[in-house]
């Protein structure tokens, strides 16, 4: 485990596992949405392709995600294993909506200094309705990268339930 992708849907725990398993397998962390949005408004970083390219070029490395379409098979081309946090939509859904719940509140800046607002809420791209409405099709699209032959060589390790995942870690 040198090269790793931590996946799932939003809500799923990518970053916060990504982070844990940066200190203990002294990984470098890149955090995939820090890397997409670079400025305000929700601005995507014109350099998303390069700056990913760079960092897969590495030795070591966790990323804590699928990927988007732009850099996807970069970084699944150059894994060597995949974390798959599946959970269902009763696990993640209550996760995502204390998440966003607490950064409207905060107003706590995110990437690229932007802020979930009360007024998002009410955008299908904001991560609840991001998380309730991607959840199944988010799911089909890990399971066929992960039984894809392209990406055999890939070590999967998919965890059903927070638990699960908990109990794995605390063996490492």
């Amino acid at each position: 485990m040198e090269r790793i992708l931590v996946v799932g849907v939003t809500g799923a725990g990518k970053s916060t596992l990504a982070r844990t398993l940066s200190g203990r397998l002294g990984l470098p962390y890149h955090e995939m949405d820090a890397l997409y949005f670079d400025g305000p408004g929700w601005a995507v970083n014109s350099r998303l392709t390069e700056d990913v390219s760079r960092l897969v070029g590495e030795r070591r490395w966790i990323i804590d995600s699928i990927g988007s379409p732009e850099v996807r098979d970069l970084l699944w081309d150059r894994a060597d294993t995949v974390i798959w946090l599946d959970y269902p939509r009763r696990v993640v859904m209550p996760r995502v909506l204390r998440r966003s719940l607490r950064r409207t509140v905060t107003r706590e800046s995110l990437f690229g200094g932007n802020r979930e607002t009360w007024t998002g809420w009410l955008s299908r791209e904001h991560p609840a309705w991001w998380a309730w409405s991607q959840h199944g099709t988010r799911r089909r699209e890990v399971g066929s990268r992960t039984s894809d032959p392209r990406f055999a060589p890939l070590d999967t390790l998919r965890f059903g339930h927070p638990d699960d995942t908990a109990a794995w870690l605390a063996s490492l």
